[in-house]
Formats: structure tokens, sequence, C-alpha cells
């Protein structure tokens, strides 16, 4: 997290511009041969079976369509924005979207004088020109100078086929664990003993938004809990594990501020605590957590966090806080628990709930394995990005005015939702989807 006086000031705005236009020359407006001349491009529409020419196939993707470039162009996220105006500068007509999955402050960005308003000033000179503004389902999550008409609505999405979800075998969650423990005697933690061992976990980066310390207290109180009411029964390890990425350099420090939290404060139940770094290994990731009795997500602040339904796709209950688009994938008291941010004894006591009323654990997560919504699936994200494309290369305006971009796509299909059929709650304010 960056120093309170930290700012993006014009001058870094510039650098960051400047390499963005010079890398658009070289590599993403790069053409080669001839250019096709204006009379095939005013007239294409005559010619729609029209072979692309050779040369063109090695043209660069944000070249005019008529030359092999996209006919739609999507921005994702603010490390490109500068791109739109230079986009709409050559080719005025061709749609542009941009993609924004990350929690924006507006409460902050709408304050004058913050650096987040400051910062947001510089990167909207760009934004503003694109023709769509999409974001995860949380209102909080778009400032309030863009236009409502372009603002619509798309959660994060996942892959169920992939190495972080399909589902393994025993003997390839033993492998896997055994990979893991090797790391875990190298870094002095407790081992897990897959596949039979039950534990509680939280998988996430080791990022200050993720309520690691959250975690910490709510098992420490859960354990107490546990051992009062019944001392019969042996308590659950705690996992919490995660990898890094080149854009968190705040890993680091979150990691050893959890070390050094259990030192201080937890040094009694050491031994049923581990904390590991991982290297970005899916077959990993889907192993720790597919053997997991409990997930948690204590997130102080979050965009959508599909961890969640990745949980609960394995039949996994999950206790998360009421933080960002995390509440619209949990039915309280169904699949899982919503608690208040930093709540940690609604915590310690739900976790008491499910590890010691065994009928209880059973039906939700017999229902959390059937209540995922395909919304969060490639195939649905892929609806909704097909029906972006589909219309607005066609020449088509699309005003979402604040809705779900998975709903319009269904109506334009005549596809509407059936009363029983799983779908993410419609609330766009993270309080009212408990």
């Amino acid at each position: 997290v960056a120093p309170p006086s930290t700012r993006f000031t014009p001058e870094e705005r510039d650098v960051v511009r400047d390499w963005v236009h010079e890398s658009a020359d070289r590599f993403w407006f790069k053409q080669v041969g001839p250019s096709a001349p204006e009379w095939l491009e005013k007239h294409a529409s005559l010619f729609p079976h029209l072979p692309l020419l050779p040369w063109f196939q090695k043209n660069g993707p944000l070249v005019r369509p008529i030359e092999g470039g996209a006919d739609v162009i999507i921005i994702d996220d603010p490390q490109l924005p500068f791109l739109i105006p230079l986009i709409k500068k050559r080719t005025p007509d061709r749609p542009v979207i941009y993609r924004s999955h990350i929690q924006i402050r507006s409460d902050l960005v709408d304050t004058p004088g913050t650096p987040q308003a400051e910062a947001w000033e510089l990167l909207w000179e760009s934004i503003k020109r694109a023709d769509l503004f999409i974001s995860h389902p949380v209102r909080a999550f778009v400032p309030k100078n863009v236009p409502p008409s372009t603002a619509g609505y798309m959660p994060a999405s996942t892959d169920w086929l992939d190495g972080l979800n399909k589902p393994m075998s025993d003997w390839s969650t033993s492998y896997y664990g055994r990979i893991f423990n090797s790391q875990c005697r190298e870094q002095y933690m407790p081992t897990i003993q897959f596949p039979e061992e039950e534990y509680i976990t939280q998988i996430a980066r080791f990022d200050p938004s993720k309520g690691i310390c959250d975690v910490l207290s709510s098992y420490d109180k859960f354990h107490r809990l546990l051992s009062d009411a019944r001392p019969d029964l042996h308590p659950p390890k705690l996992l919490i594990c995660g990898h890094g990425s080149v854009d968190d350099p705040d890993g680091t420090i979150v990691y050893d501020t959890a070390l050094g939290y259990v030192d201080l404060h937890l040094k009694h139940l050491k031994h049923l605590i581990c904390i590991v770094r991982i290297g970005p290994s899916d077959q990993m990731l889907n192993a720790l957590l597919s053997k997991a009795k409990i997930a948690l997500q204590l997130s102080t602040r979050e965009g959508f966090e599909v961890k969640v339904s990745e949980a609960l796709h394995k039949g996994i209950p999950v206790i998360a806080t009421l933080s960002g688009g995390i509440p619209l994938q949990i039915q309280h008291g169904k699949n899982g628990f919503l608690v208040d941010v930093g709540d940690t004894h609604a915590v310690a006591e739900h976790l008491f709930q499910l590890w010691t009323d065994q009928e209880l654990y059973d039906s939700m997560s017999a229902y959390a394995s059937t209540s995922v919504s395909d919304e969060v699936s490639t195939v649905g994200n892929l609806l909704s990005w097909l029906y972006l494309a589909s219309e607005l290369s066609q020449g088509k305006t699309i005003e979402p005015n604040e809705r779900w971009i998975n709903d319009m796509a269904r109506e334009e299909a005549n596809e509407l939702y059936e009363p029983l059929e799983n779908r993410l709650k419609r609330a766009l304010h993270t309080r009212a989807a408990k």
C-alpha cells in the first residue's frame, strides 16, 4: 500500500502515456505492406466475403478492421487507457470497451483533493472516450462521473475444467500434498496429512485487503470455543496460503506480518497454523482447496473474488465478509455465512457451528455444490462478451444503463432466467446483498 503522500502526477502520467503510444506505433498499429484504399473501406459492406489480403494478416491488432485489425477493442483495467484516445483518433467509429475489474474507491475518487481523485482524473481523461464502462457488479466501484448510460456490470469468472477447478482423485491430491508439505518443512510450518486430514483454509494472495490477521484472530476464538464446549473434538488446523504476483509489492510485508502475529499472539497454536507462500501452481491450489473442510474469505476490501464460487463449486461452505462482490455469491445460511468486516466473533461462532454440527455441514455442503451461477463460469462470461462484440461490430449502440450484461444478452437471445435457475444476486450495494 502506497504511503499517504504518494501521488500519481501529471509527469508520471505522461511517462506512461508516452510508453503506451510508442508501443502502439511499434506493435499494435504496425502495418505491413500498402494500406487499403479509402474506397474499399467506404464500401466494405458491399463485399462481405472479401478475403483478407495476405499482408494484412501480419498487421497489428489496432489497424483499421478492413486491414485486418479488430472490430471491437477491449481495454482491460488502468494500465493501458491511454490507448483509447489513440484508437478513437485513427478509427473514430470503432467501438472501445473499458473493462474495470478492480475495486475503485468511488467515495475517495469523488472527494476532491484525495490522491485517488487526482489519479482518477488523469485516467478519466482517456477512459471517458470509451463507448462502454464495464465494472464488477458493485455500484460503489463506478465513479460518479461515469455516465450511467455507458455503465454495465459483469462479474469475474473461472474455468471449471482448468487445473484450478477440475476434479482431482485422492492419488493426485496426495501427490500435490507431498509437494506442498515439502515446502511447509522448508518454511518450518506444520504439515497436512493428505488426503485424510480436514482443515480450515483461506486461499488468497498475501494482500493487505485480504484480512489475514482477522483470519488468525477468528481461528483463535474458534479454538477457545471448541476447547471449552467440546473438548472431546480434535481441533482442525488452519491453512493460509497463496502465491505472489508481479504487481503485488505488499506480499512479503503481509506475509511477515502474519508470521509476526502468530509469534506475538498465538504461539500456543503455532503447531496448528500453517502459513505458506507457494508458487503459481493451479493444481496445487486446487488440491489444497478441494480437501478443505471450510473456506474463509475475510477480505476487508474486495473486487469480486471468484475464489468464493470456486470453493462453493467443490461443496465447501464459505464464511466471508460483506465486502465488494463476495456477498453476491453466498446465500447466507444456505451455502455459507456472511459477516461484517472485522467481526471475528461471528466468524468463530460460524466455524464452531460447521465443525460441531455434521447435519448442518452436510446440508450446506450439498447445497453449495449445486448453487453456483453459470455467470461466473467461462461459458457465462463468454455469453456476455460475445453479445457485446456481436452488437457493437454490427454498428449497433448499446446503453446498459447500469444493467447486467448477462441479463441483456439473455433477453436478446430470448432465454430468460427460469424461477429456480441459479443466478447471482442482483444487488448493487454490498449491504443489501446479505
